[in-house]
């Protein structure tokens, strides 16, 4: 069996950024975990999944019986689930057994766990509340229903968000093989008849014209400058294949000139793996099913489920309004870029008027109009 050590399971485990909740809280144990699985047992990281799965429905069997100890309980088993969860990717990644299997199992039993967790959590105070008054707070259910709204939006809004960057930056890196290409076709090709009489095989482009498009070129590069070498060697040493690599463009510079403030704050969370999204899923996911059933247990009080649930909602939709804030920003700047290298470029001239026909009749084809 292969013998890790310590340093090189968070070399090759360890996230680039996380959640707070997990660089903390959760790390130091999994790396310890994730070792003493790979040196000591065959487990497999699909078998850890099923493992974090049934962690979570014994959570949610505890918290649908609503009593304190019950709670307490129950808050114990959805924390070694969530342990479990982050530990099966760790495993996965330091052995090389990343799957597209194990990624959908990961997924699904995540969903499940949640919506089984907080209908168990919130029906069980609704049944204990009425069995002791009579009358179960229907806030119980309603509160159930924005649980699993909030979790359904954050994750398709990071999926979004996601895809739409992505798109953007294939955009750039396009423009620039574009404007390359350009460049090519404009300087001048030498044949024998330019060797004998001093001119090229064809009519050399105009100067300025050559020049322009250097220049938009070097822009360009500028703008695509990316951290791909660096990218491409933490995802190998994470033991990740990337199915495609683009280049990271910097499209934040509205978002920086509004908040200059921001980018320190980026940088002191950063060197500390800690993302800016400081209330995410996991952290509403801990508020919920970790300190709301925590603090009722142990104080008595069933209405600290309903108080810590709502702010931590809150929270949460306020980081998430705020991604969309920034993506909009991006999307500005993207489209400012875009539009002045095909100015720059000459790439809306009239040789290019099929494309300006396919944007002007809202085709599918282009991806600007899917963005816009």
């Amino acid at each position: 069996m292969p013998g890790f050590t310590l340093d090189e399971v968070r070399a090759r485990t360890l996230k680039e950024r996380d959640s707070w909740w997990t660089v903390y809280l959760v790390d130091p144990i999994a790396v310890r975990l994730v070792r003493l699985v790979a040196n000591r047992t065959s487990i497999t990281p699909n078998q850890l999944t099923v493992v974090a799965l049934f962690l979570g429905l014994g959570a949610a069997v505890c918290f649908s019986l609503g009593y304190r100890h019950f709670l307490a309980l129950g808050t114990l088993l959805y924390l070694l689930s969530f342990l479990m969860d982050c530990t099966d990717g760790k495993l996965a990644r330091l052995t090389g057994s990343e799957s597209l299997f194990g990624s959908w199992m990961d997924y699904v039993s995540d969903r499940f766990r949640v919506l089984v967790c907080v209908v168990a959590l919130m029906g069980g105070q609704y049944v204990v509340a009425e069995n002791a008054e009579g009358d179960g707070p229907v806030w119980f259910v309603w509160l159930a229903l924005a649980v699993v709204f909030l979790d359904m939006l954050r994750y398709l809004n990071a999926l979004q968000v996601y895809k739409v960057r992505r798109e953007m930056r294939s955009h750039l890196a396009a423009a620039l093989e574009r404007a390359r290409a350009t460049l090519s076709m404009l300087e001048p090709e030498e044949d024998d008849t330019g060797s004998a009489t001093g001119a090229g095989g064809r009519t050399m482009s105009d100067g300025g014209e050559q020049a322009v498009l250097r220049h938009g070129i070097g822009v360009l590069e500028q703008i695509l400058h990316s951290q791909n070498e660096r990218e491409a060697r933490n995802q190998r040493t994470a033991g990740k294949q990337p199915d495609l690599t683009l280049p990271k463009v910097d499209l934040h510079q509205e978002f920086r000139n509004r908040f200059p403030w921001y980018q320190r704050f980026w940088s002191a969370l950063n060197a500390r793996r800690v993302r800016t999204h400081l209330v995410g899923g996991i952290e509403f996911q801990m508020s919920v099913f970790v300190i709301a059933p925590l603090a009722a247990a142990v104080f008595g009080a069933p209405s600290l489920i309903g108080w810590i649930t709502a702010v931590a909602g809150v929270l949460l939709l306020a980081f998430e309004i705020a991604i969309i804030y920034k993506l909009w920003l991006s999307t500005r700047d993207f489209f400012r870029v875009v539009d002045g290298i095909d100015s720059a470029l000459r790439f809306s001239g009239p040789s290019d008027g099929a494309e300006e026909g396919s944007r002007d009749t809202g085709s599918d084809t282009g991806s600007q109009t899917t963005l816009r």
